[in-house]
This record gives structure tokens, C-alpha cells and sequence, in this order.
């Protein structure tokens, strides 16, 4: 018999910050297979018994060394037969960025990519996790793994992914040579979910908060659900929640059949 699976992704800004503003309420009503959530800003010893073990879920987490920055977890009704913690590379798993769980239909990767904003170092960085991310994926590929990524990849694919185009184009997020990841993602096996479903412009998953961005829909959708082409004929949806509030980013979700 088919089974349906509905895993969601969540920048939550913030993971105990998230709580207080109704989290667990939402995940309870919402009610995912699988809960991926990036930068929880938080370690397991921080965090309380609510968040640690939602009824129904096993947590896994992953944190970085420096307090209050980065980190993912993941929320899953059904136990993964591994999880791994980062990439090997310990210059990103410091920062705490990537949870692996290996799911008997899938492998999935819970990232959270780093931003290259805050200087030209940081962009330089932003781009060797990209490069080496994108060399342990064809690995998986090449021995056969059906890949789901998802997360905050921190950059708008095409024009239609945000607002302002032609203000953001030297800005960290648009620049040619991360958009030209994606190219490479996609070329690479890949689908952009959400994508195969819905076509046109003003479809966003990340607002400025500093001026109210949100109210206005001038947004960036910076945050994805891949697919790598095993598994597209699996995918039933994806979507965008933008109604969904507790953080500058809104939460994505796909569904899939098997």
C-alpha cells in the first residue's frame, strides 16, 4: 500500500525563541513525518524536555562551538537508520551546519548554509561549503542514493526568486557565482521542488525584518527542498507557508509518495 511522507523545512531564527512564539503548538497541528529546522542558535543542554522530545518525534541535533550561532535539528515521527553530524570538514562542522538521516526511501540532508554577507571571507567560505557539499552529494549519486537536501541555501536561484532583482544583484545572496551553484546542483541530478510545481514570481521565504518587509511581500525565497531525479517521480507537492509566523523566514514543506 502507498504511503504518503511530508517533510517540512524551517529557518526558525532561533530555536527557543521559535518555542515562545508557538512552535510545538504548530508542529503539533501540522504534524510532518520529518521537521528539519535551521539555526536553532542553541545546544541540546539549553533547551527543555518540550523541545528536546516532542511527543512523537526523536530529535537529533547538531550545534556550533561558538554559543547562540547556527545549528540544525531534526524532528522525526519514524527513527533513521543512521545519522551523521557534519561533513568531515572541520571547518564547517564547527559551525554546526548539516544533519544526515538515512530514511530506508531516502537520504536527506538538513543544512543550513552559510551566509556571505558579513565580509568577503565569509563569501569565500560561503563558497567552498557549496563546492564541497556539492562533491559529497555525487558521491551519494554515484552510489545510487535517492537524495532529498533541504534548507536555507542562503541565495535566490533566478530573478523571479526575489523582489529586487537589480538592487540585490552585487549583494551577497545574488551574486552570479552563487546562483551559478544552483545551476550546477540542478545540472547535476537535482530538481528545485518547489519548481515542478509552481512556475511564476512572488513566492518568497525569507522577509527583511528591519523594515517590515513581510507586510509588504518584498522577500527573497532563499529556502529549498531538492530532489535528486530518483525521486521526482515520487513527489506529489511542495509549498510555500508563507501565513506561517515565529521567524523572518516561513516554513517549506513536499510530499512525496511511496
Amino acid at each position: 500500500m502507498a504511503k504518503k511522507v511530508r517533510l517540512f523545512s524551517w529557518n526558525v531564527n532561533g530555536i527557543r525563541a521559535a518555542a515562545r512564539k508557538g512552535l510545538l503548538d504548530w508542529l503539533r497541528r501540522e504534524s510532518p513525518d520529518v521537521l528539519c529546522l535551521q539555526e536553532t542558535k542553541a545546544e541540546p543542554s539549553q533547551l527543555d524536555e518540550a523541545l528536546l522530545r516532542p511527543e512523537g518525534y526523536r530529535a537529533e541535533f547538531c550545534w556550533a562551538q561558538k554559543k547562540g550561532y547556527s545549528g540544525v535539528a531534526t524532528y522525526a515521527k519514524a527513527p533513521a537508520v543512521r545519522v551523521e553530524r557534519g561533513l568531515g570538514v572541520p571547518e564547517y562542522d564547527a559551525e554546526g551546519r548539516v544533519l544526515v538521516h538515512d530514511f530506508p526511501e531516502f537520504r536527506l540532508y538538513n543544512v543550513y548554509f552559510p551566509n556571505g554577507k558579513a565580509s568577503p571571507e565569509r563569501l569565500r567560505y560561503k563558497l567552498r561549503f557549496y563546492d564541497d557539499f556539492l562533491k559529497a552529494l555525487k558521491k551519494d549519486l554515484k552510489r545510487g542514493e535517492r537524495v532529498v537536501v533541504c534548507g536555507d541555501v542562503n541565495t535566490a536561484h533566478r530573478e523571479l526568486d526575489l523582489a529586487r532583482p537589480r538592487e540585490n544583484s552585487r549583494v551577497s545572496g545574488f551574486l552570479p557565482e552563487e546562483r551559478a551553484w544552483i545551476d550546477r546542483l540542478l545540472q547535476a541530478g537535482f530538481a528545485d521542488t518547489f519548481r515542478q510545481f509552481e512556475t511564476g514570481p512572488g513566492h518568497y521565504t525569507w522577509w527583511d525584518q528591519v523594515t517590515r518587509a513581510r507586510e509588504r511581500n518584498v522577500g527573497w525565497r532563499i529556502d529549498y527542498f531538492f530532489v535528486s531525479d530518483a525521486l521526482r517521480p515520487r513527489l506529489k507537492g511542495a509549498a510555500i507557508h508563507d501565513g506561517v509566523m515565529g521567524s523572518d523566514h516561513c516554513p517549506i514543506s513536499v510530499e512525496f509518495k511511496f
